[in-house]
């Protein structure tokens, strides 16, 4: 059996990492082009961390309650921006293992803020199928191809392996058991 190429494989990858990027676009540039249902007062975010702070515990509990609820403005702005940053990062191959733990930064937060993964709902949620997508691009680096990642690479260049031969003396027959 014959395994497709190394270059095959990476396009995939780098096509699986586009429609990622995609993803995380459609989200934050939707939350810039529709402020008015999006941003507080009277915004889906509000109403968002509203429902999350009754129904999570624990320190993530804590911490909606402590430092998100009163900085509701500038979580929706950093949440917002992140969601395009991560999405460009990711369409263009740009800083791709950064962008993609932007992604799953984001997307462990959202899952969290819903209750975690205790139940169905989390496991088979939007949110944890870009928090895996993001982790692919995370671990492999698939900004190397159809990205720009691949010019970084080039033109900081990484060292060449020059291999090294070292002269052994020729085996020897093996000689019959006394």
């Amino acid at each position: 059996m014959i395994l497709p190429s190394p270059r095959y494989y990476a396009t995939w990858l780098a096509i699986l990492r586009i429609f990622t990027g995609l993803f995380w676009l459609s989200h934050g540039v939707g939350k810039f082009l529709n402020s008015s249902q999006y941003l507080p007062p009277n915004g889906f975010l509000p109403q968002f961390v509203a429902k999350a702070t009754q129904g999570s515990s624990g320190f993530y509990h804590d911490f909606l309650v402590a430092v998100v609820a009163p900085h509701i403005g500038i979580f929706a702005e950093l949440i917002r921006l992140g969601e395009v940053l991560v999405g460009c990062s990711l369409l263009f191959g740009l800083w791709t293992r950064l962008g993609a733990l932007g992604g799953v930064f984001l997307a462990l937060n959202y899952i969290l803020a819903k209750g975690g993964i205790t139940s169905f709902d989390g496991v088979g949620s939007l949110d944890m199928a870009a928090l895996a997508l993001s982790f692919v691009s995370l671990v492999i680096p698939t900004g190397r191809m159809l990205g720009a990642d691949a010019l970084l690479v080039r033109k900081v260049g990484s060292p060449a392996i020059v291999p090294e031969f070292v002269d052994e003396p020729p085996l020897q027959a093996p000689t019959p058991p006394e």
